[in-house]
């Protein structure tokens, strides 16, 4: 089945609206932060709004792009397994942001919708959002799952379990054998029930990603930290980086299609820190992020107990 001009632009017009919506809610409760807007062109059609917002009280750094881009053949992370697809013109629509949060015991967290069409009638959707904390608070993790999973709960059953257990799968650091954070959702070559169907879905996760991020950072971005935690965010952050850019498919995708590279990278925190052979302290509750909060977890079934 293939999708219309309308039908792109409806796409275009929902992530639009929406990363003005996040913004907007992001400056609100900063209180002192204010994104600056950055428009650039694409140099084979299309292209892009970048906003971000650096040192503020609340958020140290948080980036919202959209981009509408034009190519002449998909990028190899997006023909991996659609190699058929590698010499057709495409156009890619999306959002990404990443929020770096300045208090450590507020987590880090990233969001990317996309829908991509190929000439010829193929298109899909894609994206997800996933938390990446440095300290773990159980109910943190139980709200923030508890919100994926009413974001996918129109959408068919075993829909959260899927997409929950995909996102613990890909947010993995093979060369750390740990993940990256708590997960989330994430999916991709998404089209099920239609485009109707597969956009009213990615119209949801969107809508509830700042139900699912602003009660956490409401609760703890007040909590006192010292030099201690500190060392710690920065420490774990080089995580973050490592992952986006050995593995995270939507920086290669930007990187291998000539996108602007300023857009690309502004996931990236603007203070990391690697130390060699870092160890916590057993016990601690820098260890107990690792031993308990960034392993797999069934966090639906531990909400009975809260």
């Amino acid at each position: 089945m293939t999708v219309t001009p309308e039908q792109i632009a409806q796409v275009e017009v929902f992530l639009q609206n929406l990363q003005s919506r996040i913004c907007d809610e992001l400056e609100r409760l900063d209180g002192v932060g204010k994104f600056i807007q950055d428009e650039w062109n694409f140099a084979d059609g299309g292209g892009g709004d970048s906003r971000v917002l650096e040192s503020g009280n609340v958020f140290e750094k948080a980036g919202v792009n959209f981009s509408s881009i034009h190519g002449a053949s998909l990028p190899a992370a997006a023909t991996e397994k659609r190699t058929h697809l590698g010499s057709r013109p495409f156009n890619a629509t999306g959002v990404s942001l990443v929020i770096h949060p300045l208090n450590p015991y507020v987590p880090t967290t990233h969001m990317n919708l996309r829908f991509i069409h190929v000439e010829g009638g193929d298109w899909w959707f894609g994206g997800g959002f996933d938390l990446t904390p440095y300290y773990g608070f159980v109910e943190d993790a139980v709200h923030w799952h508890q919100t994926a999973a009413a974001a996918c709960a129109d959408f068919g059953e075993d829909l959260y379990r899927r997409l929950k257990n995909w996102c613990d799968e890909y947010f993995y650091l093979k060369h750390r054998d740990e993940n990256r954070g708590i997960g989330g959702l994430f999916f991709d070559d998404f089209k099920e029930g239609g485009f109707s169907h597969s956009f009213a879905f990615l119209r949801n996760v969107g809508s509830h990603f700042l139900d699912a991020y602003l009660p956490i950072v409401k609760k703890r971005m007040d909590r006192v930290y010292g030099d201690q935690e500190r060392q710690f965010q920065l420490i774990r952050r080089g995580r973050y980086v490592e992952f986006n850019l050995v593995y995270d498919r939507g920086t290669l995708f930007g990187l291998q299609s000539n996108g602007r590279t300023e857009s690309i990278l502004m996931s990236l925190p603007p203070y990391v820190t690697w130390r060699y052979n870092w160890q916590a302290e057993p016990g601690s509750p820098e260890q107990q992020l690792v031993d308990e909060f960034l392993k797999p977890r069934d966090w639906l079934e531990e909400s009975s107990g809260l």
